[in-house]
């Protein structure tokens, strides 16, 4: 029986990777133009979250959103939710309509394809150079004057050990926040782990719930209140997580 189930999972594997690079291919010609300009990033944004939902579909997977409330069109948010799976990019693409920019780990632009377009249209840091996160800030009030939105995993990437319900936030998320007073939106993913983890021989098709929560307002806070809002945005998604463990 172990058998099948390696067999079947080296099978699934591959298949979501090359799902993952098939409609790149496909619309390469319509990606590179809505990359040329900066102001052209919303037509990008609608791609990607074709490419997303294509890669969720063909690999077995179909989500449901609980809502809490509904956004607002033309406003920026900061979008946030835990972080335990690759297939957390695709499924927040997929959920959010508002055009947002990820910021993510620079080590992800060195994958084939899909680093190409990675580098040029999210925000990259090196989490070990204080200039680059320096640089972080600048980038995303640019992308903010444009009408965007921000993405970050506040854990800051996924945990070795997934017996880890939720690991501890880290700051830039609520500083962003806070520093350009937009909403923090955060999203609690529930079974991305369990559907298609980093370690290797796992997994499988199946549901994937989403819970969107409440906006938390930041209007009118400043830094002093980065560590009540960061613990507020947490104990949100972690008691969530419980709700849906349990």
């Amino acid at each position: 029986m172990r058998v099948f189930k390696i067999i079947f999972w080296v099978i699934w594997r591959v298949w979501f990777y090359m799902m993952m690079a098939f409609p790149i291919i496909v619309m390469f010609p319509f990606l590179v133009i809505s990359i040329l300009k900066e102001e052209w990033y919303p037509y990008f944004f609608k791609m990607a979250r074709i490419w997303a939902k294509s890669i969720l579909i063909t690999s077995g997977f179909y989500y449901t959103v609980e809502r809490e409330t509904q956004l607002e069109k033309g406003k920026s948010y900061m979008f946030v939710a835990n972080h335990t799976s690759m297939t957390d990019i695709m499924l927040m693409l997929a959920v959010v309509k508002n055009p947002f920019v990820f910021v993510g780990k620079m080590e992800l632009a060195k994958i084939p394809l899909f680093g190409f377009f990675y580098k040029r249209t999210c925000i990259l840091v090196d989490r070990s150079s204080s200039k680059s996160r320096m640089a972080v800030f600048e980038r995303a009030q640019k992308r903010l004057n444009q009408g965007m939105s921000i993405c970050i995993f506040p854990e800051g990437g996924v945990p070795d050990d997934e017996t880890i319900v939720l690991d501890e936030f880290k700051d830039g998320a609520f500083r962003l926040a806070i520093e350009h007073q937009i909403a923090i939106v955060p999203l609690t993913f529930a079974d991305n782990k369990k559907r298609f983890s980093y370690t290797f021989f796992s997994g499988s098709p199946g549901i994937m719930r989403v819970k969107m929560h409440e906006p938390i307002p930041t209007f009118g806070k400043s830094l002093n209140d980065k560590k009540e809002i960061k613990d507020a945005v947490r104990t949100v998604i972690y008691h969530q997580l419980l709700r849906f463990n349990a």
